[in-house]
């Protein structure tokens, strides 16, 4: 592994993949990062549904209007749910388990992008939590919060440009930097 400094600044939203299938190592590495993230009180309230059949990944780009067609391309992915009766903290505990598995695929040297599903609707003004979950068969209590693609990558990212990162978004002590 790289110093962790680079890898979060080479980690970009990658929508191009080629069509090398991941390897059963990759899958591995990537679920487990997932499976060892923290969550609150350690209730682990999240699920996991990996996918790599050609016809689903095609129709889940479909339970959103838009900004998920990339699922089409992506040779794999994980659909993350939360467990709403374990703990009120689901979408937090399923963001960090998403952007671990994210960091996991950036240090195999994988891309990855993050296909927001949460409060969405499909083309025809269906709930995209109700078109996944017939799709994939997931019982209540189960939400899907995002769905993240994995990838050999198809393309090439520029590194993030340091010279737009927005320090005055930082406050210390207070909101009001006045204060300071």
């Amino acid at each position: 592994m790289e110093k962790f400094s680079e890898l979060i600044a080479k980690r970009r939203s990658m929508r191009k993949f080629t069509s090398e299938p991941l390897t059963a190592d990759e899958v591995q590495l990537l679920l487990r990062s997932a499976l060892i993230s923290p969550t609150s009180k350690h209730t682990n309230g999240w699920q996991f549904i990996a996918v790599d059949d050609r016809e689903i990944l095609d129709k889940l780009a479909d339970c959103k209007s838009n900004g998920a067609t990339f699922l089409k391309e992506a040779p794999f992915a994980v659909v993350v749910l939360g467990d709403t009766e374990v703990t009120d903290a689901w979408i937090e505990d399923c963001a960090i388990a998403a952007i671990m598995m994210q960091l996991q695929a950036e240090d195999l040297g994988l891309g990855s992008c993050w296909a927001h599903f949460r409060n969405r609707f499909t083309a025809d003004g269906t709930p995209s939590r109700d078109a996944i979950c017939e799709l994939l068969s997931v019982p209540a209590p189960y939400e899907p919060l995002c769905v993240i693609a994995f990838g050999h990558k198809g393309m090439e990212r520029k590194l993030f440009d340091e010279d737009r990162l927005q320090w005055e978004k930082v406050h210390i002590n207070s909101f009001d930097n006045s204060r300071e």
